[in-house]
C-alpha cells in the first residue's frame, strides 16, 4: 500500500485544523441530539413530533402545522372535527394546492391587491362581529395582526386560485336532454331519489308610495357620494361601510363578484354592472330593493368585481296603511272572483320579478317554481305554513334586510307531495343531478391527469392513508 504525502505548510495545517474542528462540532451536535432523543430505560418511551413536511404538490409545501391550522379553523367556525381524520384534511389540502399550482401554470391571474382587499374586508368583518382586533386575535389564537394578515393572505390566495381553476374545468360543461334521459335510466328503481313535499307559491306585492321629496333626497345623496369619489378622491368602500343599507355587503365595502353565467342580483343591477368599464361609477338607479350607485372595480373575462351603495326610502305609517288597505281590497275582489290572482298580479304588483309570471315566485336555488318545504326560507315558510291550497293570505307586512317595507298577499297555487323521482314531473331536478355528476366526472378526470403530470411527494407517515386520489402514483 502506498501513501502520498503533501508538504506540511502553515496554510495546509490551518485548513486541516479547521476541517477537524468542523467534524468535531458535527459529532458533538449529533451526540447532543442523541442524548436528548434517548429515553431513560426505566421511563415510558415518548416521541415529540416537530413541524415537518406532510406533502409537496407542485410548487407548494404542506406542513404538519397546516393540518393543525385547518382543524383550528374548522373548530373556530363551530364545525365538528370529531369524525374528520388528518388523512382527509391532508387530502383536501393537496387538492387545493393542485388546483392552485395548475391555475398558475394556466396563467389564471389573481392580483395581490385583490387578495389584500379581501383580507382587509375579512379583518373588518371579524372586528365588527367581535368588537375589536384584540378580540379577533384572541379568538383565532394569533400573536399579532401582521402575522394574522399574512396567514389570511396565503390562505385566500390559494383558495382563490383553486376556485378559479375549478370554475375553468366545469363552467363550460353542459348537458343534453338525451344525457339526462340516459342518466335517469341508469339509476336502479330501488335507488331512485325521493323528493320531499314541494309547493308553488305566488304573491302580489304593493310598495308604499314614496314621496318625490324622499326620492330626491336619496338620489341627491347618492350623487354626492359619486362626486366625493370621482372628484375628491374619497374611498367608495368607506362610503359603503358607513352608509349602505345592504347588510350582505356593507361590512366588506359593498363588494360583490358577479358572473355572466351565474345570475346573481336582480336584472337591472346585472345589466348596469356588465355594461360599464373598469373604474366607472354609475348614476343612481332603482331596483326593488331601493336606489343604488355601482362601481366596477375589476373585469376578469366572465367575472366582474363591483362595489355598490344601497339606500332605501323612508316611508311613514300613513303610506304603509294606504298600501295595506289597497291590498286588502284587492284580496277581497280576488276571493269574490271579480278578478283572478294572476291578472291582479300583472296589473297591480310592484314586484317586477314576479308580476309578469302572474305572481309566481321563482326558487333562486333551482330556477323553477317549486319550493321544497324542508329547504324553504324560514320567513317564507312561516308566512305560508297555515295556508290551504288556493287560499289567499291576509296582507302581510314584509321588511327585507335593507329595511325596505312593503305589504304582500300569498297563495299556494300547487302542492306536490313527497314522491319517488318521476322523469316527466321532476325533469329539472333530474337534469341538475345529471349535470352535477357530469361535472364531478370531469373534475375526477382532470385530477387524475394532473396528478400524473405534477410533482407530488408524500411523507411516509401518510402512506397508509386511503385517499380518494392516487397521490402515491402507484
Amino acid at each position: 500500500m502506498m501513501f502520498y504525502k503533501t508538504p506540511l505548510n502553515p496554510k495546509n495545517l490551518k485548513n486541516t485544523k479547521m476541517l477537524i474542528m468542523k467534524y468535531l462540532l458535527i459529532l458533538l451536535l449529533i451526540k447532543t441530539f442523541n442524548i436528548f432523543s434517548q429515553v431513560n430505560q426505566y421511563d415510558k418511551p415518548q416521541r415529540i413530533k416537530v413541524d415537518g413536511v406532510s406533502a409537496v404538490v407542485g410548487d407548494y409545501i404542506i406542513l404538519e402545522s397546516d393540518i393543525d391550522k385547518a382543524i383550528v379553523e374548522m373548530e373556530s367556525q363551530g364545525m365538528s372535527v370529531k369524525n374528520i381524520t388528518r388523512c382527509e384534511l391532508l387530502g383536501k389540502l393537496m387538492e387545493d394546492k393542485l388546483y392552485a399550482h395548475n391555475a398558475i401554470q394556466d396563467s389564471l391571474e389573481v392580483t395581490d391587491q385583490e387578495i389584500y382587499d379581501y383580507v382587509d374586508q375579512s379583518i373588518a368583518y371579524f372586528t365588527d362581529q367581535l368588537g375589536s382586533i384584540d378580540k379577533v386575535l384572541e379568538f383565532y389564537r394569533k400573536p399579532d395582526e401582521l402575522s394574522f394578515r399574512d396567514e389570511l393572505f396565503q390562505i385566500n390566495k390559494i383558495q382563490k386560485l383553486s376556485s378559479m381553476m375549478q370554475s375553468k374545468i366545469v363552467d363550460d360543461i353542459e348537458i343534453t336532454p338525451e344525457e339526462v334521459r340516459s342518466f335517469f335510466k341508469q339509476i336502479p328503481k330501488n335507488e331512485l331519489p325521493t323528493f320531499g313535499t314541494e309547493l308553488e307559491i305566488s304573491q302580489i306585492v304593493l310598495e308604499p308610495k314614496v314621496t318625490d321629496d324622499e326620492k330626491d333626497r336619496i338620489v341627491n345623496q347618492l350623487k354626492s357620494f359619486k362626486v366625493d369619489v370621482e372628484e375628491r378622491g374619497l374611498s367608495f368602500s368607506s362610503k359603503a361601510v358607513l352608509y349602505s343599507q345592504d347588510p350582505g355587503s356593507r361590512s366588506n365595502g359593498g363588494k360583490y363578484t358577479l358572473h355572466r353565467k351565474k345570475p346573481r342580483m336582480v336584472k337591472e343591477f346585472r345589466d348596469i354592472a356588465f355594461s360599464m368599464q373598469e373604474g366607472q361609477i354609475s348614476d343612481p338607479f332603482k331596483t326593488d330593493f331601493g336606489w343604488h350607485i355601482l362601481l366596477v372595480e375589476k373585469i376578469r373575462g366572465q367575472e366582474v368585481d363591483i362595489r355598490h351603495i344601497l339606500l332605501t326610502p323612508k316611508v311613514d305609517q300613513a303610506q304603509l296603511d294606504e298600501a295595506r288597505n289597497l291590498l286588502d281590497t284587492l284580496r277581497k275582489r280576488i276571493i269574490d272572483k271579480e278578478i283572478s290572482f294572476e291578472v291582479a298580479a300583472l296589473q297591480f304588483s310592484s314586484e317586477k320579478e314576479t308580476r309578469l309570471n302572474g305572481g309566481a315566485i321563482i326558487n333562486p336555488s333551482t330556477g323553477d317554481r317549486r319550493f321544497e318545504l324542508t329547504k324553504m326560507d324560514p320567513v317564507l315558510y312561516n308566512q305560508i305554513r297555515d295556508l290551504n291550497d288556493d287560499e289567499i293570505s291576509v296582507p302581510l307586512l314584509d321588511e327585507d334586510r335593507s329595511g325596505l317595507k312593503k305589504y304582500k298577499i300569498l297563495k299556494v297555487t300547487n302542492r306536490y307531495d313527497e314522491h319517488v323521482a318521476d322523469y316527466s314531473k321532476d325533469y329539472v331536478k333530474i337534469k341538475d343531478l345529471a349535470l352535477k355528476e357530469k361535472k364531478l366526472k370531469a373534475i375526477k378526470k382532470w385530477m387524475k391527469e394532473k396528478i400524473e403530470l405534477t410533482f407530488v411527494s408524500l411523507n411516509k407517515d401518510y402512506y397508509s392513508c386511503k385517499f380518494s386520489n392516487n397521490w402515491r402514483k402507484n
